[in-house]
């Protein structure tokens, strides 16, 4: 006789933090049963190359249980989350894929003490390319995890088991490593999004590195919001770590409407002869200027110089000096292809060190020059795919092209996001990574949601459908200064980077009261427009409405030149905010252009 299998009532549940935290607020689940469901799909996924270290799973409930009644204050209540196997995690061992290697840390990594404080519950270690170098997933002496969409094609490394679990709907976010691209490049491969914050946002106390003074914490997640979620938690100052940073990100607000957007040529661009991908980048940058991008083709050589530096440079030796001694006695031990690209680090001399930061402060001064025109770089994630047979054929090769489009973050102190397009046309995941100088991760995630909202993928392999983000923050908080902006500060104007860069953030597109005057002032460039109010004839100017920490407005309002200043502005529905006005001193010589009503209107006219 046939027994009916008994389906688990959990079995549909997206994990996404949104769905748990409506089924234990609303529905009246506990994490205990969301502990046995993710389990259950561990069980029947049956990947055994996922995990290095998972907990045992009356283990995990124990803690599940431990946690009480629901408490909405901790945002992360009763969320269960992976780790990569070179973060220490209090219970657990640390291997980073070398069993040789393996030790019993005493206390979690700071970024874990802080998820478990807001609720979370880590279940295991995840696998990862050897010491956290590769970014193909099977350099590793455990059996690699599958990729999630694509059995054949490598999973992604180094970072790869932590990819693959929330991949394939096992748990809502998990956490990586990124040190050339470890958080994204996984991501991309699986269909997710890919966080690789700010250096320092996140502390790398308790972190195995792979490069000290260029590893970030990284996080792979289902969607925008919950990587943003775990940012805003992990983002906690450790003065323990000497590379943290005291990061105050903003909300996510509304989209820039006019971004200025830098991505490689097509002289530039390099896809290996993988048309498909070319074709899919393509069709999002015509997805960005339909939504109002301004895109401008740059010359992309400046940043794969500095990529080059990376894996052919003094900063192998930084790889090697984690590892010396088990290079010098235990060689063996070492996985062979990490060994074939660490063990040359230990020729290298200070000299060396030496040119290479020379090359590299050289290169930093013609990227930021470049980086300076923009709101944010857009890139394609990875140029091509490669299946495992490819790296069988070719340990090295495809793994540094995989690394085209990410190796030079880290060294230029930018931070990343990875977000899922719509599928090429024979299935495969689509992606692109936006790119922003330091502090920026809030702009790259408010961007990257319209680009979500438009793609509205299934993430991963779960066939969940798409969620859609909270409404963004509209106002000003308490500790921001509403700006009103009229010319060369508003999104994709030459000077809008003075307020991106000190974390100011877009609210709104409005009009003055119908009582001013606006001039195009002589000068420049940067040329710009003067407000002057004008009770009589006056009309009806176009603005943005910017907020700005109330900590950096001294610092910007310093840099404004005569005659502007910063006044009371009165807006089309009688608010009134701060923004510029011009003195009217400075109109002598000025044009008119009033009647445009636009400053915008005025540069295509002119």
């Amino acid at each position: 006789m046939n027994h009916p299998t008994t389906v688990s009532p959990l079995a549909n549940l997206p994990f996404t933090l949104t769905s748990l935290r409506q089924a234990y607020a609303e529905e009246g689940y506990h994490p205990s049963q969301i502990i046995t469901e993710m389990y259950r799909r561990l069980r029947e996924l049956n990947d055994p190359g996922i995990f290095i270290h998972l907990m045992d799973e009356a283990d995990a409930l124990k803690l599940a249980e431990s946690l009480g009644e629901f408490d909405p204050r901790q945002i992360l209540w009763g969320i269960p989350f992976a780790v990569k196997d070179n973060i220490d995690v209090a219970g657990m061992p640390t291997t980073a894929a070398c069993p040789t290697y393996e030790y019993a840390p005493a206390e979690d990594a700071h970024v874990v003490a802080c998820l478990r404080a807001a609720g979370a519950i880590p279940v295991g270690k995840t696998n990862l390319d050897q010491f956290a170098t590769g970014l193909v997933g099977v350099r590793s002496p455990f059996p690699h995890p599958r990729n999630a969409i694509d059995p054949a094609l490598v999973p992604g490394g180094s970072s790869s088991g932590s990819a693959v679990s929330v991949a394939q709907g096992l748990l809502p976010f998990a956490l990586g490593t990124d040190t050339a691209g470890s958080g994204r490049v996984p991501a991309a491969l699986n269909n997710l999004v890919g966080l690789k914050p700010t250096l320092g946002a996140i502390s790398n106390r308790g972190v195995v590195p792979a490069c000290r003074s260029l590893d970030s914490v990284s996080i792979f997640a289902l969607n925008i919001n919950d990587a943003m979620t775990v940012l805003s938690v992990a983002n906690h100052y450790d003065a323990a770590d000497a590379y943290t940073r005291s990061l105050t990100l903003p909300a996510i607000s509304s989209p820039l409407p006019n971004p200025a957007i830098g991505v490689p040529d097509i002289a530039s661009l390099r896809f290996f002869g993988d048309t498909l991908q070319a074709d899919a980048f393509e069709a999002t940058l015509t997805q960005l200027e339909a939504e109002g991008a301004r895109l401008e083709r740059i010359n992309f050589t400046p940043f794969y110089q500095v990529a080059d530096l990376l894996y052919h440079g003094a900063w192998i030796a930084e790889r090697t000096l984690v590892i010396d001694d088990l290079l010098t006695t235990t060689p063996d031990a070492i996985h062979p292809v990490t060994r074939q690209i660490i063990q040359p680090g230990q020729k290298l001399t200070a000299m060396d060190a030496f040119k290479g930061l020379y090359q590299l402060q050289a290169l930093k001064k013609t990227c930021r020059t470049i980086l300076k025109r923009f709101d944010y770089l857009c890139v394609p994630s990875i140029p091509t795919f490669y299946t495992t047979a490819d790296l069988e054929a070719d340990p090295i090769g495809p793994n540094n092209r995989l690394g085209t489009y990410t190796n030079f973050v880290n060294l230029l102190d930018l931070c990343a996001l990875t977000v899922p397009c719509p599928p090429r046309s024979d299935g495969r995941p689509g992606s692109v990574t936006f790119i922003g100088t330091q502090g920026k991760d809030s702009l790259l995630a408010t961007e990257g949601q319209r680009l979500e909202a438009w793609a509205r993928i299934s993430p991963g392999n779960t066939g969940w459908p798409y969620q859609s983000a909270p409404t963004p923050t509209a106002t000003a908080t308490n500790d921001e200064l509403i700006l009103a902006v009229c010319g060369a500060h508003m999104s994709g104007l030459p000077l809008n980077h003075e307020l991106t860069c000190r974390g100011g953030r877009f609210i709104e597109r409005t009009k003055t009261a119908p009582h001013y005057k606006l001039f195009a002032l002589s000068g420049g460039p940067p040329y710009r427009p003067g407000l002057v109010r004008q009770e009589s004839e006056g009309v009806a100017v176009a603005l943005e409405l910017w907020a700005l920490p109330k900590t950096a407005v001294g610092d910007f309002i310093s840099g404004i030149p005569s005659p502007l200043g910063i006044g009371t502005v009165v807006l089309s529905d009688q608010r009134t905010v701060k923004g510029f006005v011009c003195e009217a001193s400075g109109l002598n010589g000025a044009e008119d252009i009033s009647a445009l009503g636009c400053w915008r209107a005025f540069l295509q006219s002119a």
